[in-house]
Protein backbone atom coordinates (compact mmCIF):
# COMPACT_ATOMS: atom_id res chain seq x y z
CA UNK A 1 0.00 0.00 0.00
CA UNK A 2 0.97 3.48 -0.82
CA UNK A 3 -0.12 6.64 0.51
CA UNK A 4 -3.24 4.98 1.58
CA UNK A 5 -3.58 3.26 -1.22
CA UNK A 6 -3.39 0.18 -3.29
CA UNK A 7 -1.79 0.36 -6.42
CA UNK A 8 -3.49 -2.50 -9.03
CA UNK A 9 -2.72 -3.58 -12.21
CA UNK A 10 -5.33 -5.14 -14.29
CA UNK A 11 -3.42 -7.08 -16.90
CA UNK A 12 -5.04 -8.77 -20.40
CA UNK A 13 -3.47 -9.53 -23.63
CA UNK A 14 -4.66 -6.49 -25.90
CA UNK A 15 -5.65 -3.80 -23.00
CA UNK A 16 -8.76 -3.44 -25.35
CA UNK A 17 -11.99 -4.28 -23.00
CA UNK A 18 -11.64 -6.16 -19.90
CA UNK A 19 -8.60 -4.58 -18.51
CA UNK A 20 -10.06 -0.79 -19.27
CA UNK A 21 -13.20 -1.88 -17.88
CA UNK A 22 -11.67 -2.96 -15.22
CA UNK A 23 -9.69 -0.02 -14.76
CA UNK A 24 -12.12 2.08 -15.59
CA UNK A 25 -14.83 0.68 -12.67
CA UNK A 26 -12.00 1.02 -10.49
CA UNK A 27 -11.14 4.39 -10.32
CA UNK A 28 -14.44 4.96 -10.61
CA UNK A 29 -15.77 3.10 -8.04
CA UNK A 30 -13.12 3.29 -5.66
CA UNK A 31 -10.72 6.54 -6.12
CA UNK A 32 -9.97 6.68 -2.33
CA UNK A 33 -8.45 3.11 -1.63
CA UNK A 34 -6.85 2.47 -5.13
CA UNK A 35 -5.42 3.99 -8.37
CA UNK A 36 -5.59 1.08 -10.98
CA UNK A 37 -3.76 0.83 -14.01
CA UNK A 38 -4.42 -1.59 -17.21
CA UNK A 39 -1.51 -3.08 -19.68
CA UNK A 40 -1.46 -5.56 -21.93
CA UNK A 41 0.46 -8.21 -23.17
CA UNK A 42 0.32 -7.28 -26.76
CA UNK A 43 -2.12 -3.77 -26.84
CA UNK A 44 -4.35 -3.33 -29.65
CA UNK A 45 -7.01 -0.18 -29.33
CA UNK A 46 -9.75 0.20 -26.76
CA UNK A 47 -12.80 -1.28 -28.35
CA UNK A 48 -15.06 0.77 -29.23
CA UNK A 49 -18.31 -1.16 -28.03
CA UNK A 50 -16.66 -1.54 -24.58
CA UNK A 51 -16.58 2.30 -24.34
CA UNK A 52 -20.25 2.34 -25.40
CA UNK A 53 -21.18 0.32 -22.93
CA UNK A 54 -19.45 2.12 -19.77
CA UNK A 55 -20.73 5.21 -21.37
CA UNK A 56 -24.31 3.91 -21.02
CA UNK A 57 -23.75 3.48 -16.93
CA UNK A 58 -21.94 7.13 -16.96
CA UNK A 59 -18.00 5.84 -17.23
CA UNK A 60 -16.36 7.70 -19.73
CA UNK A 61 -13.26 5.72 -20.99
CA UNK A 62 -13.23 7.71 -24.32
CA UNK A 63 -9.41 9.19 -23.11
CA UNK A 64 -8.18 5.93 -22.25
CA UNK A 65 -5.88 4.25 -24.77
CA UNK A 66 -4.18 0.83 -24.85
CA UNK A 67 -0.30 0.27 -23.52
CA UNK A 68 2.15 -2.26 -22.83
CA UNK A 69 3.67 -2.63 -18.72
CA UNK A 70 6.64 -0.48 -20.00
CA UNK A 71 4.63 2.10 -20.85
CA UNK A 72 3.27 2.49 -17.61
CA UNK A 73 5.30 4.90 -15.42
CA UNK A 74 7.59 3.12 -13.00
CA UNK A 75 5.19 1.97 -9.82
CA UNK A 76 6.02 -0.89 -7.40
CA UNK A 77 2.12 -2.48 -7.67
CA UNK A 78 0.55 -3.89 -4.73
CA UNK A 79 -1.91 -6.32 -6.53
CA UNK A 80 -1.51 -7.75 -10.54
CA UNK A 81 -5.02 -9.25 -11.69
CA UNK A 82 -4.72 -10.93 -14.53
CA UNK A 83 -8.23 -10.92 -16.50
CA UNK A 84 -7.46 -13.52 -18.89
CA UNK A 85 -5.64 -17.26 -19.16
CA UNK A 86 -3.13 -15.33 -22.00
CA UNK A 87 -1.95 -13.03 -19.62
CA UNK A 88 -1.99 -15.31 -16.39
CA UNK A 89 0.31 -17.42 -18.44
CA UNK A 90 2.53 -14.22 -19.75
CA UNK A 91 2.39 -12.47 -16.82
CA UNK A 92 5.92 -10.10 -16.59
CA UNK A 93 8.04 -11.04 -13.51
CA UNK A 94 6.98 -9.25 -10.79
CA UNK A 95 8.65 -8.50 -7.15
CA UNK A 96 7.77 -11.25 -4.45
CA UNK A 97 5.74 -8.28 -2.83
CA UNK A 98 3.43 -8.19 -5.31
CA UNK A 99 0.40 -10.12 -4.77
CA UNK A 100 -0.99 -11.97 -8.36
CA UNK A 101 -4.21 -12.93 -8.72
CA UNK A 102 -6.27 -14.52 -11.74
CA UNK A 103 -9.73 -13.57 -12.22
CA UNK A 104 -10.79 -14.76 -15.54
CA UNK A 105 -13.81 -13.01 -17.55
CA UNK A 106 -14.94 -14.11 -20.86
CA UNK A 107 -13.88 -11.78 -24.01
CA UNK A 108 -16.78 -9.89 -25.28
CA UNK A 109 -15.17 -9.20 -28.41
CA UNK A 110 -15.04 -12.88 -28.97
CA UNK A 111 -18.05 -13.99 -27.86
CA UNK A 112 -19.64 -11.45 -30.58
CA UNK A 113 -17.67 -12.03 -33.22
CA UNK A 114 -19.97 -13.74 -35.55
CA UNK A 115 -22.68 -11.83 -34.14
CA UNK A 116 -24.58 -9.56 -36.43
CA UNK A 117 -27.39 -8.06 -34.83
CA UNK A 118 -25.85 -4.81 -32.62
CA UNK A 119 -28.41 -5.47 -29.79
CA UNK A 120 -27.24 -8.83 -29.10
CA UNK A 121 -23.48 -7.63 -29.34
CA UNK A 122 -23.99 -4.77 -26.55
CA UNK A 123 -25.85 -7.48 -24.66
CA UNK A 124 -23.02 -9.68 -24.36
CA UNK A 125 -20.32 -6.44 -23.70
CA UNK A 126 -22.77 -5.17 -21.19
CA UNK A 127 -22.42 -8.80 -19.36
CA UNK A 128 -19.05 -9.12 -18.82
CA UNK A 129 -18.91 -5.00 -17.69
CA UNK A 130 -21.22 -6.14 -15.21
CA UNK A 131 -19.24 -9.01 -14.00
CA UNK A 132 -16.63 -6.97 -14.07
CA UNK A 133 -18.15 -4.18 -12.06
CA UNK A 134 -19.17 -6.72 -9.24
CA UNK A 135 -15.46 -8.04 -9.09
CA UNK A 136 -14.58 -4.22 -8.65
CA UNK A 137 -16.67 -3.89 -6.01
CA UNK A 138 -15.73 -7.08 -4.20
CA UNK A 139 -12.56 -6.42 -4.97
CA UNK A 140 -12.77 -2.73 -2.72
CA UNK A 141 -14.43 -4.50 -0.29
CA UNK A 142 -11.85 -7.12 0.44
CA UNK A 143 -8.93 -4.59 0.56
CA UNK A 144 -11.34 -2.17 2.93
CA UNK A 145 -11.25 -5.09 5.71
CA UNK A 146 -7.17 -6.13 5.61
Amino acid sequence: MHKNKYYILFLCTGNSCRSQMAEAFTNNLLPDNILAYSAGINPGEVDKMAIEVMSKIGIDMSNQYSKTIQQLPEIEFDIVITLCDNARENCPYFPAKTKLVHHSFPDPPFLAANIDDIEQRLNIYCDVRDKIKSFVISLGETLSLE
